[in-house]
């Protein structure tokens, strides 16, 4: 272990073992498990519990029925790394450094070694840590997830790969992708979602008598889109792209309820805190046929800072501790997972700046206030702030919206509570609060 990450792990332990742990009557500590899922490039809408009538998910939606979704949840980038290293440390991109995707190819640095991940938060506080599928945030030993907290790691260290030969194949030269616990493995044939469930099923299976955190990447519905053959054949009547989308949708809905039957097989439902939400919205890339997701009324897809790129599904489980089949519509982001998963396990946080806030008490009462008084997005040469019902959107991607085309403005602003679709600009219109906007998001980036 190098020095940074000696210092940064000892700081975390020791922040942690001022707090006491919860005990039960037998005297054992209760912490809770932790499952946090996390889907790539799912659209805003696309679960049959936030509306979707053409795509049958059935696990997830039970899982919702058990445990509370968001309406207005976000994440902190509209692409893969920036959002994935967002969501494990709680900080905003430009804090972890990483901006944009990291490279796909071995050797190349992710996220920096001195960033403090949940799973060090975790495993500090004597959880397992597992991490399972797509990686995204660093191809070399000291970026890679056995060196970022995770006692045990399986999956793809890249963007993306073929989920039977595992090879990299977007961009040249082709080269296999399949590691665990650092070493390459090779599983040539075997359908990846089916290695993922069955990596998660053991590692639930062997640390069932003890805490773990278990962070499963999914990487689905991302290209290339194969879905099982079942699911292709169940929606080979709809019109393609949404055909080979919806079949992967599925698939991933199915392999999630195979890991949760399990759960609950192990006798771990009632102990374990389950969190699902997308990495960002929908791809409409040339690799996934030009599109196939569905974000509604809102605006946007992947890459791109209205709604459909940053408003993503959200869903939290865990049986009586945190209310059943509801609904909020509170503003909240993934950063928020860092410290509320630290909050439900009794853990304290890192002394270093968190952006995210705790939002347990939005999740049990929902006359609870949002804990944000302002949000941040920025990529590239674009940014975007949302204060209150007001979102401003700087220099945003022209889009198509429900047959619309609608061409990039410089400064877009819009009353989110008036208008979801962002397709009116209400900049000419209000240009003090443009201008107070953007002077917040300038006060942020210093």
């Amino acid at each position: 272990m190098d020095r940074r990450k000696f210092l940064k792990f000892s700081a975390a332990a020791l922040s942690v073992a001022a707090l006491p742990a919860f005990a039960s009557q037998q005297g054992k500590s209760t912490k809770p498990n932790v499952l946090l899922i996390l889907t790539d490039d799912q659209g805003t809408l696309d679960l049959g519990c936030y509306g979707a009538k053409d795509i049958r998910t059935p696990n997830l939606d039970s899982l919702a029925g058990r445990g509370t979704r968001f309406s207005q949840f976000y994440v902190a980038a509209p692409v893969c790394s920036p959002s994935r290293a967002a969501l494990l440390t709680g900080r905003y991109p430009h804090r972890t450094k990483i901006t944009g995707n990291s490279a796909s190819a071995k050797g190349y640095p992710g996220m920096p070694a001195d960033q403090i991940t949940i799973a060090e938060m975790m495993k500090s506080a004597s959880y397992t840590t597992g991490h399972v599928g797509k990686w995204h945030l660093g191809y070399t030993p000291e970026t890679m997830p056995n060196a970022q907290g995770f006692d045990h790691s399986f999956g793809h260290m890249g963007g993306c790969i073929d989920n039977y030969s595992h090879f990299f194949y977007w961009k040249g030269p082709n080269r296999h992708d399949l590691w665990e616990n650092g070493q390459e493995i090779f599983r040539d044939g075997q359908y990846f979602g089916d290695l993922m469930v069955d990596q998660c099923k053991k590692f639930i299976t062997k640390n069932k008598r003890n805490p773990f955190f278990l962070y499963w990447a999914i990487n689905m519905p991302h290209y290339p889109l194969q879905a099982k053959e079942k699911w292709r054949k169940f929606y080979k009547n709809l019109d393609s792209p949404r055909d080979k989308y919806a079949a992967f949708v599925s698939t991933l809905d199915e392999m999630i309820g195979q890991v949760l039957k399990h759960l609950d097989k192990s006798g771990l439902t009632e102990d374990t805190l389950v969190i699902f939400l997308s990495d960002h919205g929908h791809s409409e890339e040339v690799r996934t046929f030009s599109g196939g997701g569905f974000a509604g009324p809102y605006r946007g897809h992947k890459f791109t800072l209205w709604e459909g790129g940053i408003r993503v599904p959200c869903i939290v489980s865990w049986p009586g501790k945190i209310p059943q089949n509801q609904l909020r519509d509170q503003v909240a982001i993934s950063t928020d997972w860092f410290p509320t998963i630290a909050h439900y396990c009794n853990i304290a946080p890192p002394k270093h700046k968190i952006d995210g806030k705790n939002i347990a008490k939005i999740i049990s009462d929902n006359n609870s206030m949002t804990p944000h008084d302002v949000l941040h997005w920025e990529r590239k040469n674009r940014w975007a702030v949302r204060h209150g019902d007001w979102k401003l959107v700087f220099n945003g991607r022209e889009s198509d919206h429900l047959g619309k085309k609608i061409p990039r403005q410089k400064y877009f602003l819009t009353n989110m509570a008036k208008d979801v679709t962002e397709t009116k600009n209400l900049a000419e219109k209000h240009p003090e609060i443009v201008k107070q906007l953007e002077a917040l998001h300038q006060q942020w980036k210093i």
